[in-house]
């Protein structure tokens, strides 16, 4: 049995969990520990479990073969402990800050580039560490987006409108007018058209712009198209966007 610990309380958790279990495990159901709203939604869970409730508790009853754990080390308060006889497993992407936890892992994965103390940092709790680079489960390709300025975001109100208007800044610059789209599950502020669907990348090829925050899952996506991709970084507290957003323009211009 495979017990994830996705805590969070954005959909990004979620999304890389579910590309990790298809990549690594060819969509095994799991059990994931998540407090985020978004785990309620059965497309973003697809086959697997939700439980909500302290890990501990959920380790100690399910005893599962295998835990794996995202982004956070110790977990996202410190709170991470996990018996003996359990392989650990970490999903490790890139962090503002991370703490010394008493959490061994028997595999560290890393997701994307860290930097070199958080690479040293991890070094030091597991002997295993390796890149792994994502793949999404299948979805179906989709057209709803063909020519339009994408603004996929899953986040507050405040941020789809600030991105809305970078997309408006950006089409200026451009001398253009397109058509705004935006991808979310909540309606925008404002008359900009809104879709909500999921899994959003499906929509990434059609459309002639994509702008967005510069979250994991997102950048990864949009690797293919990067020339198409503007991102607008937001401050997090553990999510380091301006670096993940300054190295991904970088690869794009070289």
């Amino acid at each position: 049995m495979i017990v994830c610990y996705a805590q969070g309380g954005g959909l990004g958790h979620l999304t890389r969990i579910r590309a990790y279990l298809h990549t690594v495990h060819g969509d095994e159901p799991a059990t994931i520990v998540s407090t985020s709203p978004f785990a309620a939604d059965p497309r973003v869970l697809g086959p697997h479990r939700l439980v909500r409730g302290p890990v501990a508790d959920v380790v100690r009853d399910l005893r599962p073969s295998t835990l794996v754990v995202d982004a956070f080390p110790g977990g996202i308060d410190g709170e991470l402990r996990v018996p003996g006889g359990i392989r650990t497993v970490l999903l490790a992407r890139l962090l503002r800050g991370y703490e010394a936890t008493p959490v061994r892992f028997d595999q560290i994965w890393t997701v994307e580039d860290l930097g070199a103390d958080q690479l040293a940092a991890l070094s030091e709790i597991s002997a295993d560490v390796a890149p792994l680079e994502l793949v999404d489960p299948p979805a179906p390709p989709s057209r709803a987006a063909e020519g339009t300025w994408l603004i996929p975001h899953a986040g507050p109100a405040s941020e789809i409108a600030e991105l809305i208007a970078y997309a408006r800044e950006c089409a200026t610059l451009e001398n253009r007018d397109p058509r705004l789209l935006v991808v979310s599950p909540h309606p925008p502020p404002g008359d900009v058209e809104h879709l909500d669907v999921y899994p959003v990348w499906p929509l990434f090829a059609g459309a002639e712009r994509v702008i967005s925050a510069a979250g994991f899952n997102v950048v990864r996506q949009m690797r293919r198209w990067r020339a198409k991709h503007r991102m607008l970084p937001f401050p997090r507290r553990w999510d380091d966007q301006f670096t993940r957003a300054a190295r991904a323009r970088q690869e794009n211009n070289p």
